[in-house]
């Protein structure tokens, strides 16, 4: 099989599928392993300003006069715009097709169980525990989790020793709102100055600590409270990638009316739209306290899977494989009610 193949496994038919990358190509130039970090080229490939300038060329005006050529990435893609909630045609650029809202109470139902974690978004998911490696090791590292919460944040990286994880990567076809995996109040909220890597497996197996070194915007969640999901502490990461040049909060109670920016002591509840990446593809990661949950045993399985062709892995070669699942659909359980797996 290419060395260069990615698979995954889809949720609810249990199916492999072989990815589609986007610009893999580019992506293969811009992260070829000869590159020097602190050379001129590099720092431009990772820089705002060109992410800026690839998101506008790509989405606003790459197919932006060309509804045929949309057409065919929208079937392409498997993309089911009758999700939506308005029409998206006639389109005027791909933006609207990557900044869709879909009725996601009718299309991502949400399980009644308040025990129940979800997912934050229409991703690939890999899960895993910080007590079995400090690291996820994919030829360098997906993240040190101190690195994540930023400078001066120790009191936060310290709270999750030994706890677990789940890595939500976003393709550009993806549904691109991010969604409360909880419900509590938000203890803290900031954001992280870093650069703008792609989140394609191909760059992030190149660079040490990639996910560490992107901008990205941190949550932390008290689920302990009246109403909460009852797991402790809980940290979402969003991440910003190449090609995105921002990620917006904008947290709804009902539909996506009246969005309002997430800000430390306020509720929100699980399943609600919290914020919003700009078009491309982006990685969602979501940090539980040790002992708080139980991942649901076909994320496990699929995990381990030896039939599956990944290209990312763990210590001494062992493959770890994505499950593609849809946003609100349960990745989880409180501990107490595993038994309900």
């Amino acid at each position: 099989m290419s060395p260069g193949r990615h698979q995954y496994i889809e949720r609810e038919t249990g199916r492999i599928h072989t990815e589609r990358f986007f610009g893999d190509g580019i992506l293969n130039v811009f992260y070829n392993g000869q590159r020097e970090e602190t050379g001129l080229v590099y720092r431009l490939l990772a820089s705002p300003w060109l992410s800026s300038v690839l998101a506008w060329t790509t989405y606003d005006l790459g197919l932006g006069r060309n509804i045929a050529g949309m057409r065919r990435f929208v079937d392409a893609c498997n993309i089911d715009l009758g999700e939506c909630i308005k029409a998206t045609q006639p389109c005027v650029a791909p933006r609207d097709i990557f900044e869709r809202q879909i009725r996601y109470w009718e299309c991502r139902p949400l399980e009644a169980n308040a025990a129940a974690i979800v997912s934050p978004a229409d991703a690939r998911v890999l899960i895993g525990s910080l007590k079995e490696q400090s690291s996820i090791f994919v030829k360098g590292k997906f993240f040190e989790p101190a690195e994540l919460f930023g400078p001066g944040r120790e009191q936060w990286s310290r709270a999750f020793v030994d706890g677990d994880f789940v890595i939500c990567r976003l393709t550009p076809e993806k549904y691109h709102y991010n969604h409360a995996p909880v419900s509590g109040i938000v203890c803290d909220f900031y954001e992280t100055d870093g650069q703008y890597h792609s989140c394609n497996p191909s760059a992030v197996i190149s660079l040490a600590t990639p996910y560490s070194k992107n901008r990205r915007a941190v949550t932390l969640i008290n689920t302990n409270v009246r109403g909460g999901t009852g797991v402790g502490l809980v940290a979402m990461f969003e991440v910003v990638a190449l090609m995105i040049g921002d990620v917006v909060q904008c947290y709804s109670t009902d539909a996506y009316d009246r969005p309002v920016p997430v800000q430390a002591g306020m509720r929100i509840e699980k399943g609600k739209p919290k914020s919003l990446f700009r078009p491309g593809s982006s990685t969602t990661v979501v940090f539980f306290q040790k002992d708080q949950i139980q991942f649901s045993n076909d994320l496990v399985e699929n995990l381990n899977r030896k039939d599956v062709v990944s290209r990312y892995s763990a210590g001494l070669g062992r493959p770890l494989v994505e499950t593609d699942i849809k946003v609100r659909s349960t990745i989880g359980y409180r501990k107490e009610e595993s038994h309900a797996l």
